[in-house]
C-alpha cells in the first residue's frame, strides 16, 4: 500500500522555523520526484519545492529562495522541508507529492499556522 505521511506542521509565530516531514512507503521511493506543494491564491496549488529522485537539483518557488530547504533521505524514504523566516500569509496546508514517468501519489497534508 502507497502511503505518504506529512508530519511537523505547528503553530509557529512569524519569523519562526519549521521542519516538515514526508515519509514514504509502498513504492520505490528514490525513482521518484519529490516535491512540496500549497494552495495558493487563484490557482489550485503552487510548487513550494521540488528535489530529483537522487538529489542532483533542486528547485523552489521564487517567494522562498534563501528561507526554505528541501532535503531527502533515500535510506529511510523520507523528504523533509525545513522553512525559516515564514510568514503570515504561509499559514496553510502543506502537502507532500512523488512523482515519475509511472505515475504520482500524493499525502493528506500537514497543518502550518503563522500566528503571533
Amino acid at each position: 500500500q502507497v502511503r505518504l505521511v506529512e508530519s511537523g506542521g505547528d503553530l509557529v509565530q512569524p519569523g519562526g522555523s519549521l521542519r516538515l516531514s514526508c515519509a514514504a512507503s509502498g513504492f520505490r521511493f528514490s525513482s521518484y520526484w519529490m516535491t512540496w506543494y500549497r494552495p495558493a491564491p487563484g490557482k489550485e496549488r503552487e510548487l513550494v519545492a521540488t528535489i530529483t529522485s537522487g538529489g542532483s537539483s533542486i528547485n523552489y518557488a521564487d517567494s522562498v529562495k534563501g528561507r526554505f530547504t528541501i532535503s531527502r533521505d533515500n535510506a529511510k524514504d523520507t523528504v523533509d522541508l525545513h522553512m525559516n523566516s515564514l510568514r503570515a500569509e504561509e499559514k496553510t496546508k502543506y502537502c507532500c507529492n512523488a512523482s515519475w514517468r509511472k505515475g504520482e501519489y500524493w499525502g493528506q497534508g500537514t497543518q502550518v499556522t503563522v500566528s503571533s
